[in-house]
């Protein structure tokens, strides 16, 4: 079975205003406290349009490579629901803002963090609509209640063609997509918000045979969720179909408590949007360098030119450029960007630090993030600053700490408890021994003590010299050098 993923990406615009009214766009404001006249679709209000949201779709287009129209057009795209008050939605069915681009991501080959590949996307088209409004379902009073407040939000529509195969393409494609409208500030892309809603496209078919029965699952709003949507679809999909069955071309939920998808509707009489030509607005006419008139106001045109030179570094230049200045691994790149602030985390402790970039990374990856994952906590709430973990690898640096000593060190940081790195050393007494004749002995007492694996290592078999070690380690509490501790240990066996 080859299984075909297509996604629709509905993502909030980053404006102040909604796309066709003055009303304010604030997340979580006391219910139908944000409607304009427009918004709520008053008789004889007429639509005006938000340039910050064209300049917005614009950069988006830019950033993925797409072509852009520089005339575009609005539609009506009418259905009838409570929280749609004009019975139509603004879109841009025919001739969308942006069209033709491609978007590149990575993911991890068969999930060996070593092993990175780069995949591309195309982007069919983005185009401008206005959201709907919201439903709130109160089951206790068996009633429901509308709330206008997101009616109206300006939306960029991102429609991607069908060229993935399973939930974790997806999810990385869609990762990127949020990091480069985070970059861009077109979109501040919070799933959790609402700002950031995806559709999947999901069908299944034998290869070299035409694409199977495609269904939808709607408004999936989490990267962890889209994954598990897709792989259940597609199983659940391959399971119906071997077992003599047909799928159904249906609009599905996925339910996240139950791990699976839900049929929401059926699209079997696929529903007629009856799409016309919005009559209240003009077509959107964009300008470049070259067919900018001379004479005409700036404040009245967008000029795509004047948006391509602004564009930021894109994530996948900042990447090249970590791995170009830092030295380090291109999946490092990855996650250091990948993470919210984590790229600024680690530039700070690069530029606190005597120690190698190459090294930093490893206390940053291995030990700082999974204590912030264990606890599920972001970059910028870790307890531990950039500037504290500094200076406790200038300690390790400088050879005034063992790197077992430096773990103990992290740990009592991650409490809070506001001591600085020299002062937990000096508390717990972790200073690296600088008594030569007592480190000699105790490398002496734990050769006496362990016979069975002197005589290994006599024979032949050097793995077994770490234990030993390990032991001395241990009796030091972490004190100890394991460098100075494994040539001592050489020279008494030799």
């Amino acid at each position: 079975w080859v299984p075909v993923v297509g996604l629709e990406v509905h993502a909030q615009i980053s404006s102040n205003s909604k796309l066709f009214s003055g009303s304010q766009v604030q997340f979580a404001a006391p219910p139908n406290s944000l409607v304009s006249f427009f918004d709520a679709s008053l008789p004889g209000t007429l639509p005006v349009l938000n340039r910050r949201c064209v300049e917005a779709a614009v950069m988006t287009g830019l950033a993925l490579n797409c072509s852009i129209n520089k005339k575009s057009l609005f539609d009506r795209k009418h259905y009838f629901y409570a929280d749609l008050p004009a019975g139509y939605q603004i879109t841009q069915q025919r001739v969308p803002i942006a069209v033709n681009g491609t978007l590149s991501y990575s993911l991890y080959k068969d999930n060996k963090m070593s092993q990175m590949v780069t995949k591309t996307v195309r982007i069919k088209q983005i185009q401008l609509e206005q959201d709907s409004g919201k439903s709130l379902h109160d089951d206790t009073r068996s009633q429901t209640l509308v709330d206008l407040n997101r009616a109206g939000v300006g939306l960029m529509e991102v429609v991607m063609e069908p060229d993935m195969c399973c939930g974790e393409e997806a999810a990385a494609a869609v990762r990127e997509l949020q990091l480069i409208l985070q970059t861009l500030g077109s979109s501040q892309a919070v799933m959790a918000e609402g700002q950031l809603r995806v559709d999947a496209n999901v069908s299944v078919h034998h290869r070299g045979e035409p694409y199977g029965v495609r269904t939808e699952v709607k408004n999936i709003n989490s990267i962890r969720f889209l994954a598990k949507a897709v792989d259940y679809e597609i199983e659940r999909q391959i399971e119906e179909l071997e077992n003599g069955g047909t799928i159904l071309n249906e609009t599905r939920a996925f339910d996240s408590k139950l791990g699976c998808t839900v049929p929401m509707r059926d699209k079997e009489g696929k529903q007629d949007y009856r799409f016309m030509p919005e009559p209240n607005l003009p077509p959107l006419i964009l300008y470049d360098a070259k067919s900018l008139p001379a004479n005409i106001n700036h404040q009245q045109v967008v000029n795509i030119d004047w948006i391509h030179e602004r564009l930021p570094d894109l994530p996948s230049v900042r990447r090249a450029k970590l791995v170009e200045l830092y030295g380090i691994l291109p999946e490092h790149s990855f996650t250091l960007v990948n993470e919210d602030g984590l790229t600024e985390f680690f530039e700070n402790v690069v530029n606190q630090t005597q120690m190698k970039p190459k090294k930093v990374i490893g206390w940053i990856l291995k030990d700082l993030l999974s204590y912030l994952k264990q606890h599920s906590l972001t970059v910028k709430e870790s307890p531990v600053s950039s500037v504290l973990l500094a200076d406790l690898l200038n300690l390790l640096e400088k050879k005034e700490i063992s790197s077992t000593a430096a773990k103990q060190v992290l740990a009592e940081l991650w409490k809070g408890e506001g001591k600085s790195p020299l002062e937990i050393v000096k508390e717990k007494k972790l200073e690296l021994m600088q008594d030569q004749k007592e480190l000699e002995q105790i490398c002496q007492e734990v050769i006496d003590g362990q016979e069975n694996e002197v005589m290994a290592i006599k024979a032949g078999n050097l793995k077994v010299l770490n234990k030993l070690i390990g032991l001395v380690q241990r009796k030091t509490q972490g004190r100890s050098n394991p460098v100075v501790v494994k040539q001592l240990l050489e020279k008494k066996l030799s």
